[in-house]
C-alpha cells in the first residue's frame, strides 16, 4: 500500500473521531439537561468524562462553538450557546453564491425551501390572523410603495411584511429560518444585480399589494398563489443572472 492511499484514510479517521466527540459533548449537555445560558463543564472535567486528551477536546469545542452550540467566553468558562443561527445563514448564503459561478442550483434551491415554507403556512396564519396584524401588514405594503414611487429601494420594509405575514403563528424557529432565508437571498440579490430600476421597485411593491389584497380577503389559495408567483419570479432572477 502506499503513502499516497495511506495519509487520506488517517486524515479521514481524525475527522471521523472529531465528529464523534463532538456528537458526544452535545449529548452529554442533553443528559445534564443543561440548557441556554447554563455553564458547562471545565475542560479537566470534560476531558475525564469523554476519556480525551486536552487538546483533541479543544478541537472539537472550537467546531462546535463555530456551529453555536457552545459559547466560548475566555475568563470564564463555557457555556451552552442561545438560539444563533448566523452560522447557518452565513453557510447558506456562502453556498448559494457560489452556486451562481454555475447553475445557480442551490441558490435556486434555497429559493424552493422559502417559497415552500411561506406558500404552505399562508393559510394556517391567516386562520389566527387579528385585525391589528393584518393592519400592520398593509403598513408595510404602503412603505413599500411610497419608497419605490421614490425610486428607493425597500428591503427592510419587504423583510417586515413576510416576517409580519407570519407573526400570527407565533412560531419563533418559523421567524428565525425566515430571517436566515432572508439574509441569504438578500446577499444572491446584491450579487446578481436585481430588482434595482425603478420599474422593477414599482412591479414589486405592486405584487405584494397583491399578495396583500388575498390574505385581507380571506382567499388562502389566492394568497398561497400569488407567494408561488412572487417565488417564481426570484428564480428566474436568479436563473436569468446564471445564463448570462
Amino acid at each position: 500500500m502506499t503513502t499516497t492511499s495511506i495519509v487520506p484514510q488517517a486524515r479521514f479517521s481524525a475527522q471521523a473521531r472529531l465528529r464523534a466527540l463532538q456528537a458526544d459533548i452535545m449529548e452529554l449537555i442533553l443528559e445534564r439537561e443543561l440548557e441556554a445560558g447554563d455553564p458547562l463543564p471545565t475542560e479537566n472535567e470534560l476531558s475525564v468524562a469523554l476519556g480525551v486528551g486536552r487538546n483533541t477536546l479543544r478541537e472539537s469545542l472550537k467546531v462546535l462553538q463555530a456551529l453555536g452550540v457552545i459559547e466560548i467566553r475566555h475568563g470564564f468558562g463555557m457555556f451552552v450557546a442561545p438560539s444563533n443561527f448566523e452560522a447557518l445563514a452565513d453557510g447558506l448564503t456562502f453556498r448559494g453564491r457560489l452556486s451562481l459561478r454555475h447553475q445557480g442550483l442551490e441558490a435556486l434551491q434555497l429559493v424552493d425551501v422559502r417559497q415552500a415554507l411561506e406558500s404552505g403556512l399562508i393559510g394556517s396564519s391567516m386562520d389566527v390572523m387579528t385585525d391589528g396584524q393584518l393592519a400592520a401588514i398593509e403598513g408595510s405594503v404602503v412603505r413599500m410603495e411610497g419608497l419605490a414611487a421614490a425610486g428607493e429601494n425597500f428591503v427592510e420594509a419587504d423583510a417586515e411584511f413576510h416576517s409580519r405575514l407570519f407573526e400570527p403563528l407565533n412560531n419563533e424557529l418559523l421567524v428565525d429560518l425566515m430571517g436566515v432565508f432572508w439574509k441569504v437571498y438578500r446577499k444572491i440579490h446584491v450579487e446578481i444585480g436585481a430588482g434595482t430600476a425603478a420599474e422593477d421597485l414599482v412591479a414589486t411593491a405592486a405584487l405584494h399589494r397583491n399578495i396583500y389584497a388575498a390574505v385581507a380577503a380571506g382567499d388562502k389559495v389566492q394568497a398561497s398563489e400569488r407567494l408561488n408567483r412572487h417565488f417564481d419570479g426570484i428564480r428566474k432572477r436568479i436563473s436569468a443572472a446564471v445564463s448570462e
